[in-house]
Formats: C-alpha cells, sequence, structure tokens
C-alpha cells in the first residue's frame, strides 16, 4: 500500500512539473479565446520600427512610452496608463493631435497577456477615434523583443 500511495504523489509531481516546464514554453498569450482591444492591423513589428527609426528619409510615427520601462529612441513617457492621473495625462497630449497622426503606443513591461498598461490607453485611442495608431508588438517585454535586438533606446 505505501509503494502505491508513493507512485501515486510521484506521478502526480511529475504530471504538474511537465504542466509547468511546457506553460513556459508556449508564447505569452491567453489560452483562451479573449478579444483584445487592437486589431491584428493595429500591431507594428519592432523590426518595423527600427527601420523607421533608423533611416532618416522615413517620417517618423509620435513614440509614446505608456509604461515604465525604458525608452524607445524619440518615446515620449506618458508613465503607466493603467495609472488614472498618466491615463488623463495621456488623453490631454491626444487631444491635440489629429485623428489620423500616426501614433505608436508601447509598455514592454511584461507579457501582452499580463500587462496592465497597453489595454486602457490602446481603448482611450480607438474611442479617441485615431485611425492610424498602432501598438508595438512586444509579446515578452521591452528587453527580449526591442532592447536584446539591439534596436534603437533613448540615451
Amino acid at each position: 500500500m505505501y509503494y502505491k500511495t508513493l507512485l501515486f504523489v510521484v506521478s502526480i509531481i511529475l504530471f504538474g512539473a511537465t504542466i509547468h516546464i511546457q506553460a513556459q514554453t508556449f508564447p505569452a498569450s491567453p489560452s483562451w479565446n479573449i478579444q483584445e482591444p487592437w486589431k491584428k492591423n493595429q500591431l507594428m513589428q519592432p523590426s518595423d520600427l527600427a527601420s523607421l527609426l533608423r533611416n532618416p528619409k522615413m517620417k517618423k510615427p509620435l513614440i509614446f512610452n505608456i509604461g515604465v520601462m525604458e525608452d524607445i529612441k524619440g518615446a515620449r513617457n506618458m508613465g503607466a496608463s493603467s495609472e488614472k492621473e498618466n491615463l488623463e495625462r495621456f488623453k490631454k497630449v491626444l487631444k491635440t493631435l489629429p485623428k489620423t497622426s500616426f501614433l505608436v503606443v508601447y509598455c514592454g513591461c511584461c507579457p501582452f497577456n499580463k500587462c496592465p498598461n497597453i489595454r486602457p490607453a490602446i481603448n482611450t485611442l480607438n474611442e479617441m477615434g485615431f485611425t492610424n495608431a498602432r501598438l508595438l508588438n512586444l509579446p515578452e517585454n521591452i528587453k527580449i523583443d526591442w532592447k536584446d535586438k539591439g534596436y534603437p533606446l533613448a540615451p
């Protein structure tokens, strides 16, 4: 009886460890089908933004850091948009811009499915009617998806 109980306990532990390891290897998106506030065409790839920033002949978007991480070159730091006063400050800036402005927002604090800042910012842009707003696609974080690739950061 003791060996059966021990075998059962060890099996449960190994099963749990397998699930944990497997969960850590999949992309950082939720496994359930949640409707995000951004559309696929609103996601901007980091390589595309880096190319724009490195090409002096290209028109640069207005870049807003809506989180608490490092600033990308040319970004305006608005603070974490999950905080009401920062979101209000972001709205105040947006009210001064044409609705067709080329805007890019990013956070990069953590994986998209855990980020408290991207949804309030994207919801605000959508509610205010901005038609050329993009969310920088940093699905893991700014270190992995931007900095480690050598893309430009603010000095």
